[in-house]
């Protein structure tokens, strides 16, 4: 099995992140993993359909059911269980949870989840990169939620500052191959747009914590 852990900490109040995560039709503005979320009509625990794009035009559709009640504490977790019967998902079943917990200006965010491949020992291969990537999504998802609520950085401004970051970098690195062509030259330009730090309000994964604490190196 699978296992993806992303935590941050959002300045907002607990309704606000409560509404952002919960709501079906919020849910699939900030995180990029659903294209959109349907309910199921009278279905207890509460099922829903969803669906995520993989290329202009290609869907692949999945169901979960889930319940999310408050505790007396003042936090919450929300438990859910997923899976998908489109043979062409990498993803045949999983189980995680969503957990807030109320910290001083704000909300503990945070989820846990493991997954089960499909297409036997080539889905296990198919892992090794969709794994990162599917964790790495999830952690820029959350610093775009993060984003909207502390900042009021819409989901879709924020798609289009990353955009717009994307192309930056990449010409800094044409910039360098056309003015000079040396591949040490273009080789430092590639890193250094890999690695300076992202506009703050631009949605980055390197800003959400990727361990649970107690398994952080001291």
């Amino acid at each position: 099995m699978a296992r993806i852990y992303v935590e941050t900490t959002i300045a907002a109040s607990m309704d606000r992140v409560w509404l952002a995560t919960q709501d079906h039709r919020q849910h699939p503005r900030w995180d990029a993993r659903f294209g959109r979320i349907d309910p199921v009509p009278g279905s207890t625990p509460a099922a829903f359909t969803y669906a995520t794009a993989v290329l202009p035009g290609v869907e692949i559709a999945g169901y979960g059911v889930h319940s999310g009640e408050r505790q007396q504490a003042g936090g919450a977790v929300s438990a859910l269980r997923f899976g998908s019967a489109d043979r062409r998902s990498p993803i045949q079943e999983g189980s995680g949870y969503w957990r807030y917990v109320p910290v001083p200006g704000g909300v503990r965010f945070l989820t846990g989840y493991t997954y089960r491949t499909r297409w036997g020992r080539a889905g296990r291969l198919v892992d090794l990169v969709f794994g990162p990537t599917f964790g790495w999504a999830t952690a820029w998802s959350f610093d775009r939620l993060r984003l909207w609520l502390e900042h009021g950085i819409t989901p879709e401004r924020a798609r289009l500052y990353t955009a717009l970051e994307l192309v930056l970098r990449a010409a800094l690195v044409a910039t360098a191959g056309l003015l000079d062509g040396r591949p040490a030259v273009v080789l430092v330009a590639a890193l250094l747009a890999i690695g300076l730090p992202p506009h703050p309000h631009t949605p980055a994964a390197r800003r959400c914590r990727r361990r649970p604490e107690q398994e952080n190196p001291r």
